[in-house]
């Protein structure tokens, strides 16, 4: 009996450590590291053509504004000119953080990386890869995707 019962334990904390040691790998996976996202060329957020994303007289001339698709995707609606506009990913492609527009740029809050509000283009690192535009027009005075 004390044979078979040596078994059972060692089968249970055996079983218990192998379960804790790859629920650690999961958490660490879900992490990432300060290498994953940077110099990727991701995708940005799909929106159906003529979605509405914002007001162009919500955004000053050379201004941003922070929107979202009708998903949910965070996105940056840029007023190039009086009646243009320009839109990008809100996804910074360092790390993955949300920019946040301030006057002409966009800036990360996690990294400090600047983009500009116009092009996407990195103005100031760690970002090496400008935030992928996303095609939109101007029509009867909202900015909707192309």
């Amino acid at each position: 009996m004390t044979a078979e019962l040596h078994s059972r334990r060692k089968v249970l904390t055996t079983g218990a450590a192998v379960a804790g040691a790859a629920a650690g790998a999961m958490a660490l996976t879900a992490c990432g590291s300060d290498s994953a996202p940077s110099g990727s060329t991701a995708a940005p957020p799909a929106a159906a053509p003529g979605e509405t994303l914002t007001a162009l007289s919500d955004i000053q001339v050379g201004q941003a504004k922070a929107a979202k698709t009708a998903d949910g995707k965070d996105v940056i609606v840029t007023r190039t000119a009086e009646g243009t506009a320009a839109a990008f990913s809100a996804i910074c492609t360092h790390q993955g953080c949300a920019v946040v527009p301030e006057g002409a740029e966009l800036k990360c809050p996690c990294h400090n990386s600047i983009f500009d509000a116009a092009t996407g283009a990195v103005k100031k690192g760690p970002a090496d890869q400008p935030l992928p535009s996303i095609a939109v027009k101007v029509t009867n005075g909202q900015v909707v995707t192309a």
